[in-house]
């Protein structure tokens, strides 16, 4: 099932293998105590986020029980999907130039297929997640 998100009054569903991304909060501090300003951020080729929504995954092409016509196509009517590996809340590093920036009203997200994403981490970090 496909995951979404609410913004305002509005519903946000993430469709097919994409993941919806919210960059870390820009302006802090590296751990030298350097206050990294957004145009460096801007020519890291990898980076980083929190999964806000999940797409439902790769459809799977409905096999059909009939031998003697292959061809044809079952009556059933519901999609299936083979999940992603991501989940809700976890923390990603992705290519940035496959990514597709929006803007929304509560900010900027990232739509990210799910074959750009590098690594997911699931353990807890010293890294502040936006509040939703």
């Amino acid at each position: 099932m496909a995951d979404s998100i609410f913004i305002g009054d509005k519903q946000l569903i993430v469709t097919g293998d994409r993941i919806l991304v919210s960059p870390p909060v820009a302006g802090k501090r590296t751990d030298f105590g350097l206050y990294v300003p957004d145009s460096a951020v801007d020519k890291r080729k990898v980076m980083a986020g929190w999964v806000e929504a999940v797409g439902p995954g790769y459809p799977i092409p409905e096999a059909n029980s009939s031998s003697e016509e292959p061809w044809k196509t079952s009556d059933s009517s519901a999609p299936r999907h083979y999940p992603l590996q991501v989940e809700k809340g976890d923390y990603v590093l992705y290519v940035k130039n496959a990514a597709w920036e929006i803007q929304l009203d509560t900010g900027k997200f990232f739509v990210v297929p799910y074959s750009s994403v590098l690594v997911i981490l699931r353990t807890p970090l010293d890294v502040e997640q936006p509040e939703s």
